[in-house]
């Protein structure tokens, strides 16, 4: 597996404890719906949280937020869209970004709720 992708699910790891540290229990992860892949749905209370994981091993070009797409966007909608409704839930749905940075040996997390929009 290239190191790149290691960093990611090692991310994807990370953030998974951080939620269910945080109170969050954790539905699926790595969900895909057609060309779609939901990182993380995870549920606190009466919210549906559609977690996008972005790891990087340096800011130099960004923070790891700033690489979540509108494409990318489009695509979570669409599959939380069929999500919900296949499961004919009734949460209020939100959409979070964790974003993961290494720093040395350390990783840096930040949970950004509510990250973006999808009307």
């Amino acid at each position: 597996m290239a190191s790149h992708n290691e960093l990611g699910k090692l991310g994807e790891e990370l953030a998974v404890d951080f939620l269910q540290q945080n109170g969050y229990a954790i539905l699926e992860t790595n969900w895909v719906f057609q060309k779609a892949e939901i990182d993380i749905i995870a549920q606190k209370d009466n919210i549906l949280a559609i977690v996008e994981v972005k790891t990087r091993s340096s800011i130099d070009f960004g923070l790891p937020q700033d690489f979540v797409k509108p494409k990318k966007i489009q695509l979570l909608v669409k599959a939380v869209n069929e999500y919900v409704t296949s499961r004919d839930l009734d949460v209020e749905v939100r959409f979070d970004i964790i974003a993961i940075n290494k720093e040395g040996n350390d990783f840096h997390i930040e949970h950004i709720e509510e990250a973006f929009y999808y009307f």
